[in-house]
């Protein structure tokens, strides 16, 4: 049995990563991160280790142990740690983000990377065993989007592009040719929060990959979360092909009850 090591974030991303591999065959090791991973975790792999955020030089220590050489990344951890002041005081961690330009995603993801390849592990691409959960181009719920939504999600689909070569964020939030909100280090579902407490009704939220996407890490991920934080009679578009949908069954029953349209786009 092929071993692989899993270094496992927030929310659903790493269960279901972890799950699918080893319905794969795969023997799974995972690091978890205290306060983000979710314990649950355990039941889906062989093995599971814990380490502190300001921890992150025990990855490979862990995997070298483990006799493990290919890795993945899959869920966030809380950005929120860039301004713990205990976290960024630890040596390790101070060491680290003193080598790199600045602290936007693609910036910290490869230069972890780097580390990673230099302790010759290679990392894997996170949606190994998820192409099904990537719809291909598609209206997915029973209502189609409005002309005036079609127009938003054709306007938000070239500003979240703009957003992806600037490594700002993977989501935008309109309403009648309106930008309402751009996802930065908050997340998807604080900046949908945003946009709604503006308009107080429905919008159009378009999440997209970034133009240079590296599918080893910070993939785009909707599901269950981002349909409950929608106002009713709201708008979903994703790149198709390039987007993580997880709790689909789930959360295309909701969107139809609050009368959500969702579609996939390519570009």
């Amino acid at each position: 049995m092929e071993r692989i090591g899993l270094i496992a974030g927030r929310g659903n991303f790493p269960l279901f990563f972890a799950q699918h591999a080893k319905n794969a065959g795969y023997h799974v090791t995972a690091v978890g991160v205290k306060k983000n991973t979710r314990p649950v975790l355990k039941k889906y792999v062989a093995i599971l280790h814990w380490i502190e955020a300001k921890e992150f030089n025990r990855i490979i220590d862990i995997f070298k142990k483990e006799d493990i050489s290919k890795v993945a990344m899959a869920g966030q951890i809380n950005p929120q740690f860039l301004f713990n002041p205990k976290i960024m005081a630890s040596p390790d961690v101070e060491a680290f983000f003193g080598k790199i330009e600045d602290r936007r995603a693609d910036t910290v993801f490869r230069a972890f990377v780097a580390r990673l390849q230099k302790a010759h592990l290679e990392l894997l691409d996170s949606t190994l065993f998820l192409s099904g959960y990537m719809p291909q181009e598609a209206v997915l719920t029973p209502r189609s989007p409005s002309e005036q939504e079609y127009k938003d999600v054709r306007f938000g689909f070239k500003i979240a592009k703009h957003l992806g070569i600037m490594d700002i964020g993977q989501s935008v939030c309109v309403k009648n040719g309106v930008i309402l909100a751009v996802e930065s280090i908050e997340g998807t579902d604080n900046a949908i929060r945003r946009a709604v407490s503006l308009t107080r009704s429905s919008i159009v939220l378009v999440k997209t990959s970034k133009p240079s996407q590296d599918m080893r890490f910070d993939v785009p991920v909707v599901g269950l979360g981002t349909i409950k934080n929608l106002s009713q009679g709201s708008c979903l578009a994703i790149e198709a092909g390039k987007t993580l949908f997880f709790d689909q069954h789930e959360a295309l029953r909701l969107a139809e009850k609050k009368d959500i349209a969702i579609l996939a786009v390519s570009s």
